[in-house]
This record gives C-alpha cells, sequence and structure tokens, in this order.
C-alpha cells in the first residue's frame, strides 16, 4: 500500500501557547490572559491560541491516514522547540516531506518513523511537532493497510504482548482547580488534578500554604462526593518548579516540604511533578536525585516525577539510568516520532522508573486518539486525559477511544 498524494489542514489545537518565563516570573492575570510582555522568543504575547497542522495521506485504497502536528503549552521552555505556527511550517513541509512521502509503501511503521524522526533538512533534524504529526498519521496509514487498530500495530512492530486491560488514566484541571476535581470525582478519574501550580502568589504560597490546604481539601473532597466508598484515586499535582522559588533552591527545604505534602495527602499516594527547575538537564538530574534520596532516609512515600529537561528519548534515558526520580513523564509531543514514546515507556519499566506517558493541554483529538493506542501497547503506569482544560471533553476523547478499541479487541480475540 502506497501513499497517492498528502494535504495539510491548519487548525487549532486543545489549549493556549503560554510563555512560561514571563508567567513564573509574576505576568499579572487578567481574565483568561496575562497582561505584559512576553520573555521567551517567538512569543507575540503572553497567552496565544494553541494551532495544529493536520497531515493527511491520501492511500491508493482510497483510505486517508491521519496525524495532527502540535507542540506543548510551554513551547520554547525546558530545552524545548520553539513556537509552533502553521504559517511558517506548511511551506516547510510542502517543500521538503512531500516529495519523500509520495510514493511511500505504508505496509511497515517503523521503518517509515525511524526515517522521517531522523530526517535532516539544512543540517537540523525538523521541529518535533512535524516529526510527531508524520509519525501518527504513518502509524494510521500502517493500521488502515493491514485492516487493524493502531494498538495491534504497535503491539506486533514492538513485539509486545497484547493486553485487554485499559491504562490508568490522570485528569488535570486547568486553573479551574476546585469544579475540575468534583468533576474528576464523579467520573472517578484514576488520578487527578494536576492543579497547574505554577505561580506562586495566587497558587502555591510563599511558604508552600496555599498548596498545602489545597491537599487537604482534595482529601476532603473526595471522601465527601464518591459514591463508590473504594474509590481513592491517586494524587498527582505539578508545581512547575515554583517549591525551588521559595526555598531559594535549598534542597534539604524542599525535602522536608515535600514530605510534609505526603502526609496532607494521606489517605491518598501523592506525586509531585517538577519540585525545582534547575536551569538544566544534568543539574536537574542532580537535583532531583538529591530531593528523592533525602525522602528515601525520611521514609516519606511521596513520589518525584520529573518533566523540565526531560523532553527527547535521549533525556529520558539518561533521567532513567540516574534513578533520580520515582517517575518520568513522557511528554508526548516533545519526543518527536511516535516509535520513540513506545521506546521511552519500555526503557522507564525495564529499569524500574514509573513511566507517565503525558502530554500537553495543547494536542488535538486526532493525537490524543493515537497516544491512547500508544499506551494500550506500550503500558505505562498512567495516561494523561487530553486535550483541553475543561476535563469533560479529553475525557471522552481519551476514555471512550480506549473503550472502543479494547472492545474490539476483546471482540477479534
Amino acid at each position: 500500500m502506497t501513499i497517492q498524494r498528502v494535504c495539510y489542514s491548519a487548525g487549532y489545537a486543545g489549549f493556549f501557547f503560554d510563555d512560561q518565563r514571563a508567567i513564573k516570573v509574576g505576568a499579572e492575570q487578567d481574565g483568561f490572559v496575562y497582561r505584559g510582555d512576553p520573555l521567551t522568543p517567538g512569543f507575540t504575547a503572553i497567552r496565544q491560541a494553541g494551532r495544529a497542522i493536520s497531515i493527511l495521506l491520501l492511500l491508493e485504497n482510497g483510505c486517508t491516514a491521519i496525524g495532527d502536528c502540535a507542540a506543548v503549552q510551554y513551547s520554547g521552555a525546558g530545552g524545548r522547540d520553539p513556537l509552533f505556527l502553521p504559517e511558517q511550517y506548511i511551506p516547510f513541509l510542502e517543500a521538503h516531506l512531500t516529495p519523500l512521502l509520495v510514493g511511500r509503501s505504508v505496509d511497515e511503521f517503523l521503518p517509515n518513523a525511524r526515517f522521517f524522526d531522523n530526517l535532516q533538512v539544512e543540517g537540523r533534524r525538523i521541529h518535533t511537532a512535524l516529526r510527531y504529526g508524520l509519525t501518527q498519521a504513518l502509524l494510521h496509514a500502517t493500521a488502515l493497510a493491514a485492516n487493524r487498530t493502531m494498538t495491534e500495530v504497535v503491539c506486533r512492530e514492538f513485539d509486545l504482548p497484547l493486553v485487554l486491560e485499559p491504562v490508568p488514566l490522570f485528569a488535570q484541571t486547568g486553573d479551574d482547580r476546585y469544579t475540575g476535581v468534583d468533576k474528576m470525582i464523579l467520573k472517578q478519574a484514576d488520578v487527578l488534578p494536576h492543579g497547574l501550580i505554577n505561580s506562586v502568589d495566587t497558587k502555591l504560597g510563599h511558604s508552600g500554604e496555599k498548596l498545602r490546604e489545597y491537599i487537604r481539601w482534595l482529601v476532603r473532597r473526595v471522601a465527601q462526593l464518591r459514591l463508590d466508598p473504594d474509590y481513592l484515586p491517586d494524587l498527582h499535582i505539578d508545581v512547575y518548579g515554583t517549591l525551588g522559588m521559595i526555598f531559594n533552591d535549598r534542597l534539604d527545604r524542599v525535602t522536608d516540604f515535600l514530605a510534609k505534602l505526603a502526609e496532607d495527602a494521606t489517605p491518598h499516594r501523592l506525586w509531585i511533578e517538577g519540585p525545582v527547575d534547575a536551569g538544566g538537564k544534568e543539574a536537574q538530574i542532580a537535583a532531583l536525585g538529591e530531593i528523592t534520596a533525602g525522602l528515601t532516609r525520611l521514609g516519606s512515600p511521596l513520589r518525584v516525577v520529573a518533566d523540565e529537561w526531560c523532553n527527547t528519548l535521549a533525556d529520558i534515558i539518561e533521567f532513567a539510568d540516574a534513578r533520580c526520580c520515582h517517575m518520568i513523564q513522557i511528554k508526548t509531543p516533545d519526543l518527536g516520532g511516535v516509535h520513540t514514546i513506545v521506546e521511552a515507556i519500555r526503557y522507564c519499566s525495564d529499569r524500574g522508573v514509573e513511566a507517565y506517558q503525558g502530554g500537553t493541554c495543547n494536542e488535538t483529538d486526532v493525537s490524543a486518539r493515537a497516544c491512547v493506542h500508544l499506551a494500550l501497547a506500550a503500558r505505562p503506569m498512567r495516561m494523561l486525559v487530553k486535550p483541553g482544560m475543561g476535563y469533560d471533553e479529553g475525557m471522552v476523547v481519551v476514555y471512550n477511544e480506549m473503550m472502543r478499541t479494547l472492545t474490539l479487541l476483546e471482540a477479534r480475540a
């Protein structure tokens, strides 16, 4: 089966691009937007609309494979590729990618994915968002050619067992940290709430008091609203390095504070993502390693999650080999080719590090559905509910795709 034609469509992503640097240093929020000038190169405003490019591969059997190029909310931060805008990249795709795609066989996924993920144009690999969307489309094309699900294609080409069980889902509230949690409890999300703790003044508190009260509220709210007395979701909160900010990067004080958070979260298990941002990969590995070792000495059950400066497959391998944390977020658009998501999950699992298949609120329905199939095949410890920050929409996309796929696979089995 070959590709006969390639088309590109510009569209919106599920959320917005945010200038993380400007927000972390105190940009004032005005309704949904932020006041002030952006600090990260490429941004024209601190918050601007998320964009995407759909890649359409028209196959010789009349089917159309689709993949969506999308980039994370905090593009250009933490060592990531720069801001991704369709008007800049569609002409690039037409000039450099279309000639390589037309006539190409899609009978196998991995050779195509690896070719385009490593492709260099003018001495540089192409933007991660382009590699992300193109390899989604190539995976979908192979599935259409074989009349199989994308899950089955990944399992076959990676020699993975087909497990007919759902992957736990991690829901994110965005700034709607209270109503969003109520929705999650009623729909029994496996893990919640992410929380978006990216501001010291409004969300963390200068001594961490606002976060501690929020965690205590989470515990009370689950107990109040759950319909099933056995429902006890894991808690996972992203603090975007702000603990390092309030404790002046004193890692011993950060560690002690994290241990207190774990006590506040009882009887729930608690994961804290990105407690500090050390400003570079080696420094981040060292800082997280010191915090993780300190928690072990204290006998604290709190679990540390790596995010910033852990973007590519090579980064993930370094973090996992260093055993500097309990869990690594595999932020799907940052890896480029979707086959590397599977490789990252398996690498972490083989080394006893928890794998969280994440991503961003700023993806699309197409990329989120593709990620469901990757998760069902590779089996991370949890998967992010996406796109968007409204929760309900992302849950419909991800949960329903997972349940439909499992139902179909079970029927075939």
